[in-house]
């Protein structure tokens, strides 16, 4: 029984803590054109806000092969990158105060890395969300879906 008692408290502990960091979200990019993970899951009732820690782990510049991590509604997401290509790398490729832009991160290139926080209580659970890249031509390859669960 205390080997029981013991077992379930360490449960009680490790889950606590992985239910705290579902709210503060590691992504890694590289010189290649993928998101790591590829699809996030975020829980309602556990996070009021989010943050998302993007790192490049290659060796390219921001302006070779950048990347950020930009957060839409599914039906905006593909008019928000590409709309935003002219808008150029000092703006993130994202044209200025874009009210179809959620949340985003700055573009960054290898070894840097960047966050964003957003708060959860304007979005839906179970809304239509996705993440992209908006450097000019990686929307294509670099998008994932984003989840909000009870």
């Amino acid at each position: 029984m205390k080997f029981f008692y013991r077992g379930c408290l360490l449960f009680t502990l490790i889950s606590s803590n992985v239910y705290a960091d579902s709210c503060n979200i590691e992504i890694e990019v590289g010189d290649n054109m993928n998101f790591v993970p590829a699809a996030l899951t975020v829980s309602a009732a556990a996070c009021k806000t989010v943050t998302i820690n993007l790192t490049h782990t290659g060796s390219l510049p921001r302006n070779a092969m950048g990347h950020n991590w930009v957060l839409s509604a599914t039906e905006d997401a593909q008019g928000a990158a590409q709309e935003g290509w002219s808008a150029g790398l000092e703006n993130q490729y994202l044209k200025p105060a874009d009210i179809r832009v959620i949340a985003n991160t700055k573009i960054i290139g290898g070894g840097e890395s960047d966050s964003v926080s957003f708060n959860l209580s304007d979005l839906k659970v179970g809304g239509d969300y996705t993440f992209f890249c908006s450097f000019v031509g990686h929307f294509a390859m670099m998008k994932g879906t984003f989840t909000i669960a009870e």
